[in-house]
């Protein structure tokens, strides 16, 4: 229990931009899972998803180099609530696991040549005496563009990929769940990626996601 409320390399929870996000995102909040849950859209839907912003560093995982950017992937999103979590003295840990059908564009999943997204990360939050995970990897304007159901956190029950979109077609399949811990196992998924991407352009990703995003899902959006 301590090293989950602990500031870590990356899950920077004392750091003075940290701390003032948490409180500021956190405010009317009259307790633990109210806080928790207000922290969650926050980081949803206050930090643009970018799968072209992977870095696996220590810099580029911190909560506070999140907050910076303003953008990240789905990592550095969980750090992010996890650390502002951890300011506000709600235990919290870093989930993983690999998906399949994960939200994407054509570009992308040719860049990557596969549809699997392995150690995609989540939050897990004590909250009520138990665990619960917390996934606030895609802000709601990319869910609406993609017609994909907003994953929504109620504090009580885990929180991840709904199976199906809006109209009924497979979407997220999780194939395998890792372990869950108290920062960031660099190494680790580094040496996933390495042996899963080496070789493509995923090796340093590049790209505008928010304009892929765009241009696919334009007739959708009319």
């Amino acid at each position: 229990m301590p090293d989950a409320l602990a500031p870590t390399a990356t899950v920077d929870s004392d750091h003075a931009e940290v701390l003032s996000f948490a409180k500021e995102s956190s405010r009317g909040a009259r307790d633990a899972r109210e806080r928790a849950v207000q922290l969650y859209y926050a980081v949803r839907d206050g930090i643009r998803y970018d799968p072209y912003s992977v870095l696996l560093t220590v810099d580029g995982l911190k909560a506070s180099t999140t907050l910076e950017r303003g953008r990240a992937w789905c990592v550095p999103k969980a750090v992010l609530l996890a650390a502002a979590c951890r300011a506000l003295g709600i235990p919290a840990r870093l989930g993983f696991a690999d998906v399949k059908n994960h939200l994407s564009t054509q570009r992308l999943r040719e860049t990557m040549k596969s549809d699997v997204f392995y150690w995609h990360g989540y939050a897990a939050i004590q909250l009520g005496g138990r665990w619960v995970k917390a996934t606030p990897a895609f802000n709601i304007e990319l869910c609406e563009k993609f017609r994909l159901k907003p994953l929504e956190f109620d504090g009580s029950e885990d929180s991840i990929y709904h199976p199906f979109d809006l109209e009924g077609r497979q979407h997220m399949e999780y194939l395998r769940f890792h372990d869950e811990y108290d920062d960031v196992p660099i190494e680790e998924i580094m040496s996933s990626y390495t042996k899963h991407y080496s070789g493509t352009a995923y090796d340093t990703p590049s790209g505008d996601f928010e304009r892929e995003v765009d241009e696919e899902t334009r007739d959708q959006t009319r």
